[in-house]
């Protein structure tokens, strides 16, 4: 099993303190905690993609680059990046050059996005951003593998025989799927062969389940390979302590801030209490084994072979956030990287690969 370390620079009080830290300080917060994934040995560090609030993540290329700048050896994902709102030209063009900027340590979650100040801001509408994020998808894909793309387009002018500079590092890149709630994305990764990346946060296991169940159907119906399968999936909190009853003692406080907020803002929380959010959720919190055993019970459902737990603290003090992270990948990941295997490709960068035939553009 890998594991990745995600934010996506929400910029919020913090949940216990009520301190907003400036600007600035979110961004080097980003930095550093990019550092400490490498420094203590997660397989890949990744930047969301938001357009609206409370998120700073409207540019992660740019942040992403300072990241390859600052580190040498952890992958580098985008999570997601929101191909339904953009030019996928320009996406290309941006993600080609940090390619190359980061040694061919990118890869890319792909997604529609949600949210509707981000779609107001854009022009897209909830009728057609999933026809966007697949065109642009589409487009992305061929400007990756191909050197000259012909293509006629619903949302950005159509393209003859179009070059587009620099090309990239890895030929091609791999490309997983975000999926939060719909069918749609988890058709569009099927469709094509890619891997799925489950959000797995805001409700309890079976919605998530029944989406990767579709995937591995709709893969199938695609004509692709079982043994090429790759699903990652998140998690909604992380804390690991000594003991279960400490972990609950430190990360009450956080939990109750972040009840607080929602409800601040009228929304109704999915797990009321912390002991029906640590049992129900996605969340993990509590010693060692008692991770382990969740993770394990994720996978007998998912069968995935990527995790991702928040890079950020988000209420805990640092020496916890530190501490915590330490133990995950001291007493739980070496038993998880035992027991569960890694997805079925080289954690390296893509090699090159012949154009696949394009398949029928049909939905379930």
């Amino acid at each position: 099993m890998r594991f990745l370390a995600i934010t996506l620079i929400a910029h919020t009080p913090d949940p216990v303190t009520g301190v907003l830290k400036p600007t600035g300080a979110r961004f080097r917060e980003v930095l550093d905690n990019a550092l400490l994934a490498e420094e203590l040995g997660f397989d890949g560090f990744g930047v969301g993609e938001r357009h609206e609030r409370p998120f700073l993540s409207s540019s992660p290329p740019v942040v992403l680059s300072h990241i390859a700048a600052l580190t040498s050896r952890i992958r580098l994902f985008t999570a997601v990046t929101t191909l339904s709102l953009l030019d996928p030209v320009r996406a290309y063009e941006d993600y080609a050059t940090l390619d190359h900027l980061s040694g061919g340590r990118l890869e890319l979650i792909i997604g529609k996005g949600n949210g509707s100040a981000q779609r107001e801001l854009f022009h897209v509408t909830p009728e057609d951003q999933w026809d966007r994020n697949a065109e642009s998808y589409e487009v992305f894909r061929r400007l990756w593998r191909q050197d000259k793309v012909t293509a006629d387009t619903r949302f950005r002018p159509a393209l003859k025989d179009a070059e587009v500079r620099p090309r990239p590092l890895q030929r091609a890149i791999r490309v997983w799927h975000g999926s939060a709630t719909s069918k749609e994305s988890v058709d569009l990764a099927a469709r094509y062969g890619d891997p799925l990346f489950s959000a797995n946060v805001s409700h309890p296991i079976e919605p998530y389940a029944e989406l990767i169940r579709h995937y591995r159907e709709r893969r199938r119906h695609y004509g692709h390979d079982p043994a090429g399968i790759a699903v990652g999936a998140g998690t909604a909190g992380l804390y690991v302590a000594r003991t279960s009853q400490e972990a609950l003692a430190h990360y009450r406080p956080v939990f109750e801030g972040q009840l607080a907020f929602q409800r601040q803002f009228g929304l109704q929380p999915v797990f009321a209490t912390l002991e029906d959010f640590v049992a129900r959720s996605s969340a993990l919190v509590g010693s060692p084994q008692q991770v382990v055993d969740k993770v394990h019970r994720y996978h007998e459902e998912f069968g995935h072979t990527v995790l991702h737990v928040h890079a950020d603290a988000g209420g805990l003090t640092g020496d916890r956030h530190r501490a915590s992270l330490e133990r995950f990948q001291s007493e739980v990941a070496p038993v998880l990287r035992r027991d569960i295997p890694d997805p079925p490709f080289a954690w390296a960068p893509a090699l090159s690969a012949p154009e696949p035939t394009r398949p029928s553009p049909a939905r379930s």
